[in-house]
């Protein structure tokens, strides 16, 4: 029987990063790639207030359209904490930006062009309707719910993502189903008793990434792991 450890790390780091949302750089590459020129996507079937989701291999990001080839999109981004300078901030978030701002839990709503909320990724229109039906707000009422949240805003992995951003706008009600799946992968983890290295290592990536103190809540987290493993 092959050792589930490594297997369970391994799909805890892919979880993990389906929720930073990073973006994955072409094999080879030794830094970021550029986006695509602008005109890369037809806009004219966008409408103002239209959720617009960009699967990726790990991880789906989320935005609001609003109109002329702009979209609100929630990022992890560490520069508005550091600087005021809005040249810098606007400039498209590299991956070292985001990866500092989910470790402090600072993100911004920011509007950027299709093209670099894309990133070159196909783009879905509205899919997330059906999983709503009477939920879904007017579109104007959307794209103006998206308008007032832009700025800085705090950021959590389970709790303030990019999917809770554009349901809260488009549907009314903050919700994640990548938080969800991502909590239901790390609960079959800890069912299983031969996981015990991998249910320390989502204690510890838990302590690190949603900023729990470890001397208050070391006990609150490992009582749990150790009582699955045992039942």
């Amino acid at each position: 029987m092959k050792n589930p450890v490594p297997q369970a790390a391994s799909l805890l780091l892919e979880k993990l990063l389906l929720l930073v949302h990073i973006r994955p750089l072409p094999a080879g590459s030794g830094g970021e790639t550029p986006p695509p020129a602008p005109g890369y996507y037809d806009t004219s079937c966008f409408k103002r207030g239209d959720l617009l989701e960009v699967p990726r291999t790990l991880f789906i990001h989320f935005g609001i359209y609003l109109g002329e080839n702009r979209v609100a999109h929630l990022m992890p981004d560490i520069l508005p904490t550091i600087t005021g300078d809005r040249r810098q901030i606007q400039q498209v978030v590299t991956n070292k930006r985001l990866i500092l701002g989910v470790i402090a839990r600072t993100a911004s709503v920011r509007v950027d062009t299709v093209e670099d909320f894309a990133y070159g990724g196909s783009i879905l229109v509205n899919h997330m309707d059906r999983l709503f039906e009477d939920q879904v707000l007017g579109s104007e009422e959307a794209a103006r719910r998206a308008e007032k949240l832009v700025g800085t805003t705090a950021y959590s992995l389970l709790w303030n993502n990019c999917e809770h951003f554009v349901t809260f706008c488009r549907y009314g009600a903050p919700v994640s189903f990548q938080t969800e799946k991502f909590c239901e992968t790390v609960k079959m983890i800890i069912r299983d008793q031969r996981s015990v290295l991998a249910s320390v290592l989502v204690g510890l990536a838990s302590i690190i990434c949603l900023g729990v103190a470890p001397s208050t809540t070391l006990p609150t987290i490992f009582i749990p792991f150790l009582l699955w493993m045992a039942g």
